[in-house]
């Protein structure tokens, strides 16, 4: 018999929450409007500068991302 918290396993069942690179475009006071690369836009908590790479989780700005240019590979 396992000694491990029930509830525990329960939520490594669970699918983490992804990690996101966004775009800011555009923050108010503590809110941020970021756009992902596929062209969503969600609002998100946390301010950054405008035209900022950002790292998303959960709507909650994590912290900077690295300028660097995405690269989208399709898969036929």
């Amino acid at each position: 018999m396992s000694t491990r918290n029930v509830y525990r396993q329960f939520l490594d069942l669970m699918p983490q929450r992804p990690l996101q690179v966004a775009t800011v475009t555009a923050t108010s006071g503590d809110a941020s409007t970021v756009t992902l690369p596929g062209g969503g836009v969600l609002q998100v908590r946390g301010a950054a500068t405008v035209g900022a790479q950002v790292f998303v989780r959960d709507g909650v700005i994590e912290a900077a991302a690295p300028a660097l240019g995405i690269v989208q590979i399709e898969i036929a």
